[in-house]
């Protein structure tokens, strides 16, 4: 055998030699992989339950209120479902000097569209004066705003059944029609007819 024949024995055995260091690093290109898949498929998911989709839906609308008289910042104010007199005048900037917040209830809820007048100390109540322009003997008492005092200038209403109405509305919310008079306790069919021209809403 001669020298010359040497190369041509070494040379399939490095091509061997390298085609085996490729396999290899396809193998551990391959194992790598399949471990960052497995691992992104152990990861923490986010998701969203059918009873947190159910709470978000059931998540009250927004409510447009009209704060005006003594407050620091009369106007227009959206807030969150749920609300109460006491946020809506937070909204405001809080009570102004010389507001009456003995007259204002801050417990009870308010609704959608509604105008809260903060009457100034020794000033009427906007119920007082009813819905009517200018007030007068003909106007309407406002059940939505009215008081225990303006509720019994209506017909048959004391002071029991005054109150029985303002609770019913601190605990549902403003009257949407006169007939929903019709659910305060003592109020039927004959009463609601006697004052369904006295009362608005």
């Amino acid at each position: 055998m001669s020298a010359d024949d040497e190369p041509d024995r070494v040379a399939p055995r490095r091509r061997l030699g390298l085609g085996a260091a490729v396999v290899l690093v396809i193998v551990a290109l391959a194992v790598t992989v399949a471990i960052g898949i497995l691992r992104g498929a152990s990861a923490p998911v986010e998701r969203v339950s059918i009873d947190d989709a159910r709470t978000d839906a059931a998540t009250p609308a927004a409510l447009y209120v009209h704060v005006s008289g003594a407050v620091v910042e009369p106007g227009l104010y959206v807030l969150d479902g749920g609300a109460r007199v006491v946020d809506a005048i937070a909204a405001a900037g809080g009570f102004a000097e010389g507001a009456d917040d003995a007259a204002v209830n801050l417990a009870r809820p308010v609704s959608d569209g509604e105008q809260l007048d903060v009457p100034e100390v020794g000033e009427a109540p906007a119920a007082d004066a009813g819905a009517g322009a200018g007030g007068g003997a003909g106007a309407r008492v406002d059940l939505n705003t009215a008081d225990v005092a303006a509720l019994e200038t209506l017909p048959r209403i004391g002071p029991a059944l005054a109150q029985r109405i303002i609770e019913w509305r601190d605990a549902n919310g403003r009257f949407t029609a006169v007939e929903d008079l019709l659910a305060v306790p003592g109020i039927g069919d004959k009463m609601l007819e006697s004052l369904r021209d006295l009362v608005a809403v």
